[in-house]
C-alpha cells in the first residue's frame, strides 16, 4: 500500500510540474500598477520600435539633418540611417559606404547635431549585395529619398536604408506621423511604389 501512495504522489507532482510547464504563466503586477488592459509587447517587437521612436517628435534635429553631419564628416554616402534613444539621450546612427567599401558608422545627438561618435569596419556582410558604385551612381541620395517620403506622408523619418533591387537601389524609409508608423519605398528615380 506505501508503494501504491508513493506512486500515486510521484504521479500527481509530476503532472502538476508538466501542466505548469504547458500552462501559461498568469502574471500579476505589482501592488499600485495601473492596469492598462494590454500586454506590454516584448524587446524587438513593434511594440518596442515604436516606444523607441517615441522621442521622435521632440527632437531638435531631424533624419535628413542627420545625413546631412554624417556625409559632412564622411567618407562616403549613406545608406542607412536609424533613431534610437538609450538612456533618455535621442541619437541618430547613420552608417556611409565609401568607394573602399569601408563602413563608417556616425552617432549623432539628435538634439545638438553633434557627431558623438564613429567606428569604421570593413563592409558588413548585411550590405554584400549592395556595392559602393551602386550608391555612388544613383540618381538620388538616401537624403532626398528621405524627404520624398516624409512629404508623402506627412511625418518625420526614423529610419531610412538603401538597398539594391534588380539593376538598382532602392530606398526604404519608416516615417512616423501621430500614433503610427509607415514604411515607404522610394525607387531610385524618385517613384513611390510601395506604402504599408
Amino acid at each position: 500500500m506505501p508503494q501504491i501512495a508513493l506512486s500515486l504522489a510521484s504521479l500527481l507532482f509530476l503532472t502538476g510540474v508538466a501542466a505548469a510547464q504547458t500552462s501559461p504563466a498568469t502574471q500579476v503586477p505589482p501592488p499600485g500598477a495601473a492596469s492598462s488592459g494590454a500586454a506590454e509587447p516584448a524587446h524587438g517587437t513593434r511594440g518596442h520600435k515604436r516606444r523607441e521612436h517615441e522621442g521622435l517628435q521632440n527632437v531638435k534635429v531631424s533624419l535628413a539633418q542627420a545625413l546631412d553631419t554624417a556625409e559632412s564628416k564622411g567618407p562616403g554616402r549613406a545608406i542607412e540611417a536609424d533613431f534610437g534613444n538609450e538612456g533618455g539621450k535621442p541619437f541618430y546612427e547613420v552608417k556611409l559606404l565609401d568607394s573602399d567599401s569601408k563602413l563608417t558608422d556616425h552617432h549623432i545627438d539628435a538634439n545638438s547635431g553633434q557627431v558623438t561618435k564613429s567606428d569604421t569596419h570593413p563592409i558588413e556582410s548585411y550590405f554584400v549585395r549592395l556595392k559602393p558604385s551602386d550608391v555612388q551612381n544613383a540618381p538620388m541620395s538616401l537624403k532626398q529619398a528621405v524627404a520624398t517620403a516624409e512629404q508623402t506622408v506627412g511625418g518625420r523619418a526614423a529610419e531610412a536604408e538603401v538597398e539594391r533591387e534588380a539593376s538598382s537601389v532602392q530606398y526604404k524609409i519608416k516615417v512616423m506621423t501621430v500614433g503610427q508608423s509607415q514604411e515607404i519605398t522610394v525607387e531610385a528615380d524618385g517613384t513611390i511604389v510601395r506604402t504599408k
